[in-house]
């Protein structure tokens, strides 16, 4: 690579490998009917990323002759059961509720219930506030890979016809939905490759430990390329660009934002751009830059001329409009035109435009995931594909082709056609105007011209709320929508401190002058609860007791208390130390029963820290987390069973965890008890010195054990951080299908 290359590994892209064979599939008829046929060709491993996907949806909803299931999650499994060395990884984004509406309900627990053991299934939620996993991959067997802007989900599938009343064009539940536009690119080589190992980062990051996933690159000669798919290239560099934020000691990477820049200010006659989104400041100013040069490029945006749904229209919507005017008042020379594809009989809909690329000139193809929108380009997971030419004749008559193949598309007419007028008038924008027919009897571009009513412009937040360019803090989203809270007038204040003093008043009065004061207090309460230890059967129902507790998560610590208080300090200490075994090892058997993804919606955001700690450290880290207060103890149970550790481990790492507190505190509190009863110098002197050994080994160890942490911590980012991106991922062997199954599905 020459120093005047224009891609720059760690500044405008990641890497940039060699492929074999490239295609760039133009919709999901092509895309999804291709990597069906390229997945039954699959002979070690799938890996599927993805925003959004569907259990669902039919990659071939006219039909596939290949004798497997339609819905992708029934033919994955059947794909799975046929080959016994084959593994299929789908990894989806962790959404957001607001999403919820628009997204399979629950698709951790029907894939897991439905799945063969070889297919794993696992949500990502690894990522700032605010962020997404948006990338769309998928990898098979190393060798080939399929990156851009299609999820494997609903309402997605669409022939380029665009037919305005397609029978096909269903989703799950039978409902129709209106015409989609999107591209998707097919490659192999060192390219792949390197795709499949960012697919095991992200396998990595999402489980909480190095996952134990192999290359079987040489292991088979097996080719997964589609037969049925022609090669648009052959011979060709790719290169690879990611967006991703800065999260848990990883450094923020903006090279699809770079690269973007770098590919507009190098544009001579024409920018051609297809995007769902079109609201990046920094994209919009190199445009604007663009259009003031006398002798700049024509620019050509296609895009949906609505947003999906009332929200987008009224957040993307607007910030496109504004966008949009910036560029008209910069565009003295008229070279600038904003475009949505039309195809008649849509009456109030559109052609959805989901489409991520970007063509400068015949020399630079960019095309992904990252749409022209702030997130895209600093805060959501992006993976993008480049094609520079570099003058190469071959290369820039492929990338022609396929850019007038994408605009004949929209227009209605031959690629030969479009290609004519082209070449005839010199200009993109001429060529398209010249075969631009009535909108609303033929396929065609319209332009747009998207404008905001002053009422609706001030209503709604700038884009560093609306389409930020870093995580936005709880506080400053809340406060931009909710006005501050007046301050209380000072006499609600005093009248709500004078309620408070007269019921402390009048429970004190009672304690005084009523017989209450002969139930309330520590020494009747010692006697009521030593009445126990008289029932049948008593030692069963303590175990009972503490295995309940657990369930419901009522702290153990009060359960070990009130056994010492029971059955004294050896009884106490037995039972205790039983109990604790027991509602321990039931809650462990309820979180390997329940899986991951459940666990994680059990215990929250912690469950992530936690697993990552059990999985890598297994004995050691169980120890670690019942002495350190990082979480509840049946939170600490779940999670355990959710994880690889096994319960050999789990219960040994308790029971010297928790077995020296579980005595000092059962001795704490049957000398308390003997402390009330007669009550010396003495006892007082053995209670309080109970107390100080209680609290100073607890203190001494979290301190220690907390330091440790920290320092081993500190040490394992330093040296991921020193690797380069690309080569974060070391290969070993497959772990037993069972175990890999259990790490990463419900």
């Amino acid at each position: 690579m020459t120093d005047d290359a224009f891609f720059q590994p760690g500044r405008n892209c990641d890497s940039v490998r060699h492929a074999d064979r490239f295609s760039l599939l133009i919709d999901g008829s092509d895309y999804f009917r291709v990597l069906r046929e390229a997945i039954t060709r699959a002979q070690r491993t799938v890996f599927i990323l993805g925003w959004d996907i569907d259990s669902r949806m039919k990659l071939t909803p006219e039909g596939a002759d290949d004798g497997y299931a339609d819905a992708l999650g029934d033919f994955l499994h059947d794909v799975a059961a046929t080959r016994k060395r084959l593994r299929i990884y789908i990894l989806a984004w962790d959404f957001a509720m607001l999403y919820a509406f628009e997204r399979e309900w629950l698709p951790v627990y029907k894939m897991g219930w439905r799945s063969h053991r070889r297919v794993a299934f696992q949500m990502d939620g690894k990522h700032p506030m605010g962020a997404s996993h948006h990338q769309k991959v998928v990898v098979i067997d190393d060798k080939l890979a399929f990156v851009g802007g299609m999820d494997l989900t609903r309402s997605r599938w669409d022939t380029p016809r665009h037919d305005a009343n397609d029978p096909l064009r269903r989703d799950a539940n039978g409902e129709r939905y209106q015409p989609f536009h999107d591209v998707h690119t097919m490659f192999d080589g060192d390219a792949a490759r390197s795709i499949g190992l960012l697919a095991r980062e992200r396998w990595q990051r999402a489980c909480g430990r190095r996952f134990a996933i192999r290359s079987h690159r040489s292991m088979s000669e097996n080719d997964p390329w589609p037969p049925s798919r022609n090669v648009a290239l052959e011979n060709v560099e790719l290169a690879i660009s990611l967006t991703e934020p800065a999260f848990d000691g990883r450094p923020a990477v903006q090279q699809i934002r770079q690269q973007y820049l770098d590919a507009i200010e190098r544009a001579q006659r024409s920018i051609y751009i297809e995007n769902q989104y079109f609201t990046a400041g920094s994209v919009g100013g190199a445009l604007k830059g663009m259009l003031e040069k006398p002798d700049g490029p024509d620019i050509t945006i296609v895009s949906p001329r609505m947003q999906s749904g009332w929200l987008q229209e009224m957040t993307m919507g607007v910030l496109r409009a504004r966008l949009h005017r910036m560029l008209k008042g910069a565009d003295a020379h008229d070279r600038y035109r904003l475009m949505s594809p039309c195809v008649p009989g849509l009456e109030t809909g559109c052609v959805n435009v989901h489409s991520k690329l970007m063509f400068i000139d015949d020399d630079l193809l960019l095309v992904g995931s990252a749409n022209l929108n702030n997130r895209s380009m600093v805060l959501d997971t992006e993976c993008n594909i480049a094609i520079d030419a570099d003058g190469d004749p071959r290369i820039r008559a492929a990338l022609a082709g396929m850019r007038n193949t994408l605009i004949a598309e929209h227009l209605g007419c031959e690629t030969a056609e479009f290609a004519r007028e082209f070449d005839a008038r010199h200009s993109m924008n001429d060529a398209i105007a010249a075969l631009m027919k009535d909108a609303g009897e033929h396929r065609t571009l319209e332009r747009l011209n998207p404008t905001v009513t002053p009422d609706v412009d001030r209503l709604v937040p700038p884009e560093a709320l609306i389409d930020p360019e870093k995580p936005v803090e709880a506080d400053q989203l809340v406060g931009q929508f909710v006005p501050m809270e007046k301050p209380h007038r000072l006499i609600g204040r005093f009248a709500l401190l004078g309620v408070l003093a007269f019921l402390i008043v009048g429970f004190a009065a009672a304690m005084h002058w009523t017989s209450l004061g002969d139930y309330l207090n520590l020494a009747a309460l010692a006697r009521q609860t030593r009445r126990i230890d008289t029932l049948p059967l008593a030692p069963l129902w303590v175990l009972l007791a503490y295995v309940l507790a657990a369930v419901v998560s009522i702290p153990v610590t009060l359960l070990i208390a009130t056994t010492g208080l029971v059955f004294g300090a050896a009884w106490g200490s037995f039972y205790a130390l039983i109990g604790t075994l027991a509602a321990a090892a039931v809650t462990y058997l309820l979180g390997e029963w329940l899986g991951r993804d459940v666990v994680r919606r059990v215990a929250g955001a912690r469950v992530n820290k936690l697993s990552e700690r059990v999985a890598k450290r297994g004995l050691v880290a169980v120890v670690i987390l019942r002495i350190l207060p990082v979480a509840p103890f049946t939170i600490v149970n779940l999670v355990a069973g959710a994880s690889m550790i096994g319960l050999r481990d789990f219960m040994l790492g308790t029971l010297i965890g928790m077995g020296p507190g579980i005595l000092l505190t059962v001795a704490f509190a049957h000398q308390l008890v003997a402390s009330l009863r007669h009550p010396t110098a003495g006892s007082f002197g053995v209670l309080i010195g109970i107390g100080v050994v209680l609290v100073a080994v607890s203190v001494l160890l979290q301190r220690f054990l907390g330091r440790k942490e920290r320092a081993e911590e500190g040490e394992r980012r330093r040296q991921r951080d020193a690797q380069p991106p690309h080569e974060r991922v070391v290969d070993v062997e497959v772990e037993a299908p069972k175990e890999a199954a259990r790490e990463v599905s419900p």
